[in-house]
């Protein structure tokens, strides 16, 4: 584990640059998954996972990469950003959206590009979504850069809609508040999942309101960072936002409890850098420090005045992640 130096100086984001390429894939049960690529058609793979679950739509990360020696593909996850269907409409079954169908899309999405190994980066939720695919693909990796470190575990799960209530006792009350009081002393993730279920659109809503306000409260310290992120999403953005959250959430992400650290050898061989804020409220470094131990291959950096949603000094490792492995 190592602190990078904050003095040494700091490289900037590259220039806005738009794809070349686009369209939406057909990966089964109804479902097309938006995709781009953009930077150098002939450049070293990098693939961008987004977070949330839920979270896309965003294209900032191209600027992470230097176009003239990556070729950046980006995807939006099923249900989100302009992936079709959109969760937004309730009338789309969650059936078909799980972390064995991303781990699938991704492959399918590799395919359809010709690609045959690709660097992977992503953060919160986009870091255990690679931890899963890489897991089962070690051979379709060829280095990985995570950021704000989660392996969706029911004990994180419970940190963040639970534990951490402990440094926010009157915004976690208003979130508890929430939901029906037969179910404010159970699990509150899959009470919220069942309301953004729910036919009535003015249930749906206040739901999401609610549900993102606590998402914002947990992040409200993070002054260096995206506070208020979650609330200022579109609309629609925003209740499928929730409504993709809740439903992995409730599941733990179909994942066996503690089975990404457990089947970290399976990443033996892949060059890792793991950034993370020493001030994530959302997802303490304690699972970081984890993965680093189980992962020889990694190389954990500590971001002393960082939260979940990054600051300079974060983009600063970033950037220097991504170029070490562009060489």
């Amino acid at each position: 584990m190592r602190t990078p130096d904050p003095k040494s100086e700091a490289p900037e984001p590259f220039p806005a640059v738009e794809p070349y390429a686009h369209g939406l894939l057909d990966v089964g049960d109804d479902q097309r998954i938006y995709w781009e690529t953009s930077g150098d058609p002939q450049g070293k793979p990098a693939l961008v996972v987004h977070g949330g679950p839920g979270g896309g739509g965003k294209r900032g990360a191209r600027r992470s990469f230097d176009p003239a020696a990556y070729r950046i593909v980006l995807f939006d996850q099923r249900g989100c950003g302009e992936s079709l269907p959109h969760a937004a409409d309730p009338e789309v079954d969650m059936a078909h959206n799980t972390t064995d169908h991303l781990i699938a899309d991704m492959e399918r999405l590799r395919e359809h590009l010709a690609i045959d190994r690709w660097l992977l980066y992503g953060g919160s939720w986009g870091a255990t979504l690679i931890l899963a695919y890489a897991e089962r693909h070690p051979d379709r990796v060829s280095e990985i850069v995570l950021v704000s470190v989660t392996t969706t575990r029911p004990e994180e799960i419970d940190w963040l809609y639970r534990g951490v209530a402990r440094l926010l006792p009157e915004q976690w009350e208003t979130f508890r508040d929430g939901v029906c009081a037969a179910d404010r002393d159970g699990d509150l993730v899959e009470a919220y999942r069942r309301l953004l279920e729910s036919p009535d659109p003015a249930i749906r809503e206040l739901a999401t309101q609610r549900w993102c306000a606590w998402e914002d409260a947990v992040i409200a310290h993070e002054n260096l960072g995206s506070t208020g992120q979650y609330s200022a999403k579109p609309d629609a953005a925003r209740l499928a936002f929730a409504r993709i959250c809740t439903h992995y959430f409730a599941n733990a992400a179909w994942l066996a409890d503690g089975q990404l650290l457990r089947d970290a050898h399976r990443l033996a061989g892949i060059p890792g850098v793991l950034i993370h804020g020493r001030l994530d409220l959302s997802g303490p470094l304690y699972t970081a420090w984890q993965l680093a131990e189980a992962w020889p291959d990694a190389e954990l950096q500590v971001i002393e005045d960082s939260g979940h949603t990054g600051s300079p000094a974060m983009r600063t490792a970033i950037l220097r992640a991504i170029a070490r492995f562009a060489r």
